[in-house]
């Protein structure tokens, strides 16, 4: 597994529109029906990486804590099925049951939506204020699977506080780590 750092996606730019459906329900879901009142999170995520294999008990308090303060939270897919079985759409909605992911998790089958984000790893985590501009897109805190740094969830939860607080934030972001995603 090679580890990939997440790209570039400048602060202040707006969210990619985008219509994908989600595993759970079958439904078709666009960013501007999910977002939240206060801001949105959208999470590249996968159900094999490691690194979001350590990640999730974390990222899913995280999205419990912030739900109900107003943001929405969705969580994207974009691996080669293809390349990547264990991705699969059947199996994405068999990973959030067995973790009980009760956030939307949605395929990019075409891959258009993560290249849109410039989305490169996963976990890759953006937030996105109540305008839908880009406030921060970096990592969740210094864990890494095997490192012995505890999850808190601190670079991801300070960002979210402070634009949920309106405060402001430090401009340098630690770029995401993870795998990357599996291309077509």
């Amino acid at each position: 597994m090679a580890l990939t750092s997440s790209n570039i996606f400048p602060l202040g730019t707006l969210a990619p529109a985008f219509k994908l459906k989600d595993t759970n329900s079958n439904y078709n879901y666009s960013f501007e029906y999910l977002k939240g009142p206060k801001g949105t999170l959208v999470i590249f995520m996968c159900n094999h990486c490691p690194f979001v294999l350590h990640a999730l008990t974390e990222v899913i308090m995280i999205a419990n804590d912030y739900r109900v303060q107003g943001l929405g939270v969705i969580a994207i897919s974009s691996n080669d099925a293809a390349k990547s079985p264990e991705d699969s759409p059947e199996l994405m909605t068999e990973f959030a049951f067995q973790n009980k992911i009760d956030f939307p998790y949605l395929f990019d089958e075409s891959q258009e939506v993560a290249k849109a984000f410039n989305a490169e790893s996963t976990p890759d985590f953006y937030l996105f204020d109540n305008q839908d501009r880009l406030f921060y897109h970096g990592q969740l805190d210094d864990s890494r699977p095997n490192n012995g740094i505890p999850l808190s969830g601190s670079d991801l939860r300070s960002a979210i506080d402070a634009l949920i607080y309106n405060r402001s934030l430090n401009e340098i972001q630690k770029p995401s780590i993870g795998c990357g995603i599996k291309w077509k």
